[in-house]
């Protein structure tokens, strides 16, 4: 059995049940909005909040996507920082019982955390507080973290530090790893656009995309960059949300057309996207249908509110995908 280790953004999903819009008016939370906030802030939100339903999950994208192979039996480990708290606790359990290994630094001042607060139109809009999440440092990895595995997989949120995120892929390499790299979001691409270029032409195998990062990483349509950045490294995925995705390796390219599905909440979607694709991979699939297997996954979370599929609904999923 293959193994994938991720590293990321180590951040708690608090996810908050709202029974109307108030609270976001109160705190001055544009509706929709995903704001990045201080320590102070994270604990007014969550004070106001305090007695509303609220539910703790790990979360982060790369974590999303590690916790997505779990569930799916792929045997995975994840590097990440927390602090010495509760939240940090709260993170390592639900990684441990979801059978993730946690590879868990730690720091202060508090563990960073996401909070969602859901409006009663499932309308979402985050504070998020990075907290220790950021404060992962490149002399902290060793090559020994990463032997054992076949595949790493690095979110591109942690690209603020260029030397751990380059650091990172260079001792996958070292360790014999495949590596695969989610580019995050386009302003992410569009601020390290050279940087990422030249670490996805000297150390990536296989890049994940929407259409809009796609597009700023290549200036050119989605077909078009799909193939473009598949010359840079082995594989290139780009999603196109509700018309599919695109798969382009060795000059050829495939469309994947989209599974229909009622659109909920869309985020994690391209989280659980990489999950199924990178299950098909390391398990020998053609990947044409690795890429079906990440739109099956894709297509049942934004069915969801949250980032996860619910553990109810993995045996259909996990039936559906080894079916392939």
């Amino acid at each position: 059995m293959k193994k994938i280790l991720g590293m990321g953004n180590a951040l708690l999903d608090i996810l908050v049940a709202l029974p109307g819009d108030s609270v976001l008016t109160e705190l001055g939370l544009a509706k929709g909005s995903m704001q990045l906030v201080d320590l102070a802030f994270s604990e007014r939100v969550l004070k106001t909040v305090e007695n509303l339903d609220f539910s703790l999950v790990s979360g982060g994208s790369a974590s999303n996507t590690i916790h997505g192979l779990a569930k799916l039996g792929v045997e995975t480990a994840f590097i990440g920082k927390v602090s010495e708290d509760e939240f940090g606790d709260i993170f390592r359990k639900d990684m441990q019982n979801s059978g993730i290994r946690p590879l868990l630094f730690k720091d202060e001042p508090q563990t960073g955390r996401a909070i969602a607060l859901i409006s009663p139109d499932s309308e979402r809009t985050f504070a998020t507080y990075l907290g220790s999440a950021v404060k992962l440092a490149a002399d902290e990895l060793t090559v020994d973290l990463f032997k054992g595995y076949d595949l790493f997989h690095v979110e591109g949120y942690l690209v603020q530090d260029h030397n751990l995120i380059e650091r990172s892929l260079v001792l996958a390499k070292e360790a014999g790893l495949t590596t695969s790299l989610d580019l995050a979001s386009f302003n992410v691409v569009v601020e390290n656009l050279g940087f990422l270029q030249s670490i996805v032409s000297r150390y990536v195998d296989i890049v994940f995309a929407n259409e809009e990062e796609a597009r700023s990483f290549t200036g050119l349509s989605a077909e078009e960059s799909a193939l473009k950045i598949a010359e840079m490294c082995k594989i290139a995925v780009v999603k196109t949300g509700p018309r599919g995705s695109l798969v382009a390796s060795d000059g050829k390219l495939t469309e994947i057309p989209p599974v229909d599905a009622k659109r909920v909440d869309t985020t994690g979607a391209g989280d659980l996207y990489a999950s199924g694709f990178l299950y098909g991979f390391v398990n020998g699939l053609p990947l044409e249908k690795s890429a079906v297997a990440g739109t099956i996954l894709a297509a049942c979370v934004i069915e969801k509110i949250g980032a996860k599929i619910p553990d109810e609904c993995w045996p259909a999923m996990i039936e559906k995908i080894r079916a392939l």
